[in-house]
């Protein structure tokens, strides 16, 4: 299985990415962590998961707070994040391709994403 831990405080793209994503492909096991503090809780209780959507417009911990958190733990720090946002300004997209894996603007269209999560995936797993 593949393990993906979807950060989001909106319900409604929790559950889009979630279907989205275990339709497309029966080994996606997806996770929906609502907050950047549950996220973190998650780490540290449970198995790392193999890629992490993020969000970057959250309450209380922001996605670039959160992301920041995550790798500054010597455990976590090799886990890809991708971030998953609704920002479509140019600083935004090239602060997330920069620091994360990729950055993916929301609406997205189901087969790109897929095909862009499962590249990230696979080329982890082969490193």
């Amino acid at each position: 299985m593949k393990k993906i831990m979807v950060v989001d405080d909106e319900e409604d793209q929790l559950f889009t990415v979630k279907k989205t994503l275990e339709y497309a492909d029966k080994e996606f096991d997806v996770i929906t962590i609502n907050n950047g503090t549950n996220c973190l809780q998650y780490l540290k209780n449970n198995d790392q998961p193999d890629l992490i959507l993020l969000d970057i417009m959250m309450p209380e911990m922001t996605g670039w707070e959160l992301y920041d958190k995550i790798k500054e733990n010597n455990e976590w720090r090799e886990i890809p994040i991708v971030f998953l946002s609704a920002r479509t300004d140019d600083t935004a997209e090239n602060a997330g391709k920069f620091f994360g894996e990729d950055y993916i603007e929301k609406p997205f269209d189901s087969q790109d994403f897929v095909k862009r999560i499962n590249k990230i995936i696979n080329t982890k797993n082969t490193n």
